[in-house]
């Protein structure tokens, strides 16, 4: 018998993503999922799609999986249905999805999920957003204008919103001070300010989403071996250190610059809570080595609660039954836990 992590909570609501990728091969499996949950960790907690149900029976129907698709009026019905069926919020397609095919006439379908479950939680109607993931050639060819998921959530935020992309597993939590530019674009972007406010965002989550109640950050160098004191490049002299000094007289616990190529080492990883990186792959690059499965995007310094998988679309293996739901799992769980201790703190 299925039951939700937190009884009497809206459920956590779910978006497909790009419906030709990945997105509802892992959504069917993480519902099955529920049968045999971890000892350790419980069933996953009641969650409900906003997406077309008729793709999701025809992605399930493909993969041979038993999933019975339970059509729903409302997130509280969603919650109910959840222990026998996968309860979906029915949002037609305006083309049938063909696996590894992606459609740019379903980009606005795609994009409308994501605002409806951003509108559903900021309403408290749902605990939390946890998005497929999207396929951003697709999207811009539709006419999407944002570079990715973090970016088109902090619009929908409103005014004054900072989010801060951290990707987080067991082993290790990273968040990148510049995310979607080319690896030049990222160097010139680079400033204090910007690491500044990556690190205090990093670490009032840390403290109220994690539970970590003295949060230690990490900062690595931009150039080999951090710079060798300006030798090397002056990043580390001219905006690392000058961001490091403002976070220690606001009193955040904070050291570096670290050389990146020591920053990840097993001993180093035992030092830190979570390490602040320059840019998109010195962050992603090792902890999708130590985990690529169980990795979790969670979108930081949003009023509401976003996680997703740590994995793109994979249109080459979509609809073929090998596409894990790890990471989505542990998205599902993430989200759950961070909703529960906003929500016990009056924050959600």
């Amino acid at each position: 018998m299925r039951s939700n992590a937190v009884e009497g909570r809206p459920p956590l609501l779910v978006t497909l993503g790009e419906p030709a990728g990945i997105g509802p091969d892992v959504v069917l499996s993480a519902w099955l999922s529920g049968r045999m949950p971890e000892p350790d960790r419980g069933p996953v907690a009641a969650f409900v799609v906003i997406g077309d149900a008729d793709a999701l029976s025809a992605r399930s129907r493909r993969l041979g999986l038993e999933v019975p698709i339970s059509v729903v009026g409302t997130p509280e019905e969603g919650r109910s249905a959840f222990r026998q069926a996968l309860p979906v919020l029915h949002r037609p397609l305006s083309a049938p999805p063909v696996a590894g095919r992606p459609d740019p006439a379903n980009a606005p379908a795609v994009l409308a999920a994501i605002e409806e479950a951003v509108s559903m939680v900021r309403s408290g109607r749902g605990a939390a957003v946890v998005t497929g993931p999207i396929h951003k050639k697709t999207l811009y060819d539709g006419g999407f204008t944002f570079p990715g998921h973090t970016e088109y959530l902090a619009a929908l935020a409103g005014p004054g919103a900072k989010p801060v992309m951290m990707l987080a597993s067991p082993q290790l939590r990273v968040v990148p001070v510049t995310v979607h530019l080319p690896l030049r674009g990222a160097v010139e972007a680079l400033s204090t300010d910007g690491i500044v406010t990556a690190a205090r965002t990093t670490a009032a989550a840390l403290a109220g989403d994690f539970g970590i109640a003295a949060p230690r950050l990490a900062v690595a160098g931009l150039n080999p071996h951090a710079g060798e004191d300006g030798a090397l490049g002056r990043e580390e002299l001219d905006i690392i250190a000058p961001a490091l000094a403002h976070l220690h007289r606001q009193g955040i616990t904070v050291a570096g610059p670290v050389p990146p190529d020591a920053l990840f080492t097993p001993s180093m990883r035992d030092s830190y809570d979570a390490a602040i990186c320059m840019y998109h792959d010195q962050a992603l690059i090792p902890l999708k080595a130590l985990d690529f499965d169980g990795g979790v995007n969670v979108t930081l310094g949003l009023p509401f609660v976003r996680t997703s998988p740590d994995h793109g679309t994979a249109l080459d293996i979509a609809g073929s039954g090998i596409a894990r739901p790890d990471s989505l799992i542990a998205a599902l769980r993430l989200a759950a836990e961070i909703s529960a201790r906003r929500s016990t703190a009056g924050m959600a």
